[in-house]
């Protein structure tokens, strides 16, 4: 909620109900019933005083005390029934509004634009799903609804003091409004403490994570007691906040408490003193003191309520940053990927040869900053069914080009264009179902060697697995788990070598039959047997689809139908490996340091599948 003149949030109290009121949309008939079961046993309470005057006053009448008595145990029952049920359908409530905030945030951090994710630390914007999440549901299952039934409570109760004795209930209120003073001066630092606290709760997850994704290089390098250190100066951080809100905290309850307690003694003795003089009744003096100390239940719930409201909206300004990120574009409905097109298509679809490269890049240029430009002009074609290799030194903007043809960025000029068609005209859903991607880091989650396999297509027949397992070499590791394919991977494929983890994610990719496969660094944790299995891999794929891949180690692409060479953001050079290694310098000095000498020109059978030289 911004405030009226548009100068960003609106940091009242008022301001502060609102905004929580608004997350309660969807709810509020729930709401509604709570509150009014709330209000009936709140009616119920302030009942029993005077039943207990009357009892004080009928104490002579045997019949009257005793069903007079029962009534008062009646009302006492429904009190504590109306006000268990209606409690129940706060919790309920809270827990339903923080299930749809958690199901929202999750949805759109998963969509965020990718530069988000380098500006955002994942384990702070895990911990705003969390703990930020989890503070807001008690503001919406219990702040809100004390505020309304405290408010309506205590004004029951004051009227009823007043029809009772006027004078003293001035005295109460006296002391009441000594505490709402000191209770107003506190709202401000406690929201603020609850903000700076639940950011060192963020950070305490971020430094966490950060430390836990790299142990392997934390125990190496002996490090544990300076992570643990790192990580305890935010936990230092969270308990420095957190004793500072409770210091506030701590301060608003007795002054609440001491008013009411205060008032209570003054009715006492004033009143005691007038009964004595035949001023007023036992009766009315009684009921009186039972409101009064009825008045600190509602009081304390409407300023316990507002303390925890300005608590909520510290973790409810981190929520709605992370809302405000910038997302990628809602997808239209997943259309089939190409090659689940071509099961169905006609003979002669299947025998026409497409016009179109599976690839385009025409004069493309990307910086991730403005002055910083990392491609210059990038032009290259990648026609379907053949294999084109990108080489250069590190640096150059190959992995750029790859975020690229994935759609995480937007090219700053130039056009893509898949199958002809610009990117433009394609939505970022749309171009990612013609590709898939073995990245260079490889990814395999926690779960299954079929869960991982079958990723990118869940419902894939156990045919199709086989065929991918026999693809990638991936016999031996179905044999070696325990439970072959319902074998467990562990924390990012644990159990798994490095070059088992990356033939896993080849395996994925290929079940899905994109019409272009990207391949960052294939063989880059395979031993020369496997890279050679893998260069053959690659050689029956490109039958299938086009093949854009990404090689230092040029033995992996020699035999790749184009090699584009990048240097300092540019193609500079293009062609088949020997005649590159006589009209490219820079390509024949890569050569040259990996010792690949010029040879006879590869067969075209070989080319196309055939035994590799």
């Amino acid at each position: 909620m911004t405030r009226p003149d548009g100068q960003g949030p609106d940091r009242t109290t008022r301001g502060a109900i609102a905004t929580m009121f608004r997350l309660t949309a969807g709810h509020r008939g729930a709401m509604a019933v709570a509150t009014a079961l709330t209000l009936a046993g709140s009616a119920l309470g302030l009942a029993q005083p005077l039943v207990a005057k009357h009892i004080v006053d009928a104490s002579g009448a045997d019949t009257a005390f005793w069903s007079t008595l029962a009534l008062l145990g009646v009302l006492f029952t429904l009190e504590a029934v109306t006000g268990a049920v209606g409690r129940y359908l706060l919790e309920r409530m809270g827990e339903g509004i923080v299930c749809r905030l958690r199901h929202g945030l999750v949805r759109h951090l998963l969509r965020l634009e990718m530069k988000e994710y380098d500006r955002h630390r994942s384990g702070d914007l895990i911990s705003r799903v969390t703990s930020d999440t989890t503070l807001l549901r008690e503001v919406v299952a219990q702040a809100l609804v004390d505020l309304g039934t405290g408010a309506v409570a205590a004004a029951g109760a004051i009227a009823l003091m007043m029809w009772l004795d006027p004078l003293l209930l001035l005295l109460v209120a006296l002391t009441v409004a000594a505490a709402a003073v000191i209770v107003a001066s506190l709202l401000k630092g406690i929201r603020a403490a609850s903000e700076h606290m639940q950011n060192a709760v963020g950070a305490i997850a971020a430094e966490l994570e950060r430390a836990l994704s790299a142990l392997p290089m934390v125990r190496v390098h002996r490090a544990e007691d300076r992570e643990a250190a790192r990580i305890g100066e935010r936990v230092d951080e969270a308990y420095r906040a957190g004793v500072r809100t409770a210091q506030l905290a701590s301060v608003m309850s007795p002054a609440v408490e001491l008013a009411v307690q205060g008032s209570f003694l003054l009715v006492l003795v004033i009143g005691g003193l007038r009964v004595n003089g035949h001023t007023g009744s036992l009766g009315d003096l009684v009921a009186f003191l039972l409101y009064a100390s009825y008045l600190v239940l509602p009081l304390s719930s409407v300023f316990r309520a507002v303390g925890l409201i300005q608590r909520g909206m510290g973790a409810y300004q981190r929520v709605a940053e992370a809302h405000s990120l910038p997302t990628e574009p809602e997808p239209t409905p997943r259309p089939a990927r190409p090659r689940e097109r071509a099961r169905t298509a006609s003979p002669a679809a299947h025998a026409s040869p497409r016009p179109k490269a599976a690839l385009a890049l025409q004069d493309v240029h990307f910086g991730y900053q403005p002055d910083r430009p990392v491609l210059r002009g990038v032009s290259f074609t990648v026609p379907h069914r053949q294999q084109v290799a990108l080489v250069g030194r590190s640096g150059a903007g190959k992995s750029t080009l790859f975020a690229l043809v994935a759609r995480f960025y937007e090219p700053d000029a130039g056009t893509l264009l898949f199958d002809g068609r610009p990117t433009t005209e394609l939505s970022r859903d749309g171009c990612r179902a013609h590709i898939a991607v073995v990245d260079q880091n490889t990814h395999v989650v926690h779960g299954t060697l079929r869960d991982n396999i079958t990723y990118a297509v869940p419902h894939a027949g156990d045919a199709e697995i086989r065929r991918v397992i026999e693809l990638a070499q991936l016999e031996g590791v179905v044999r070696r788990l325990p439970g072959g394919l319902s074998g467990v991977l562990g924390e990012r494929g644990a159990t798994l070598s490095a070059g088992e983890r990356q033939r896993v994610a080849l395996a994925r990719a290929l079940l899905a039959r994109p019409s272009l496969l990207l391949l960052d660094e294939p063989t880059s944790h395979l031993d020369a047997i496997n890279e050679a299995a893998l260069t053959t891999v690659m050689r029956e794929a490109a039958q299938e689809c086009a093949l854009l891949v990404i090689a230092h180690r040029l033995s992996t692409v020699r035999h790749a139908d184009r090699i584009v060479v990048l240097e300092g953001g540019r193609a500079i050079a293009c062609g088949r490996h020997e005649d590159l290694l006589s009209s490219s310098p820079a390509y024949r000095e890569l050569a040259a340091g990996q010792m690949l000498t010029p040879g006879p020109p590869l067969p075209s059978a070989a080319r196309n599948g055939g035994p590799q030289v």
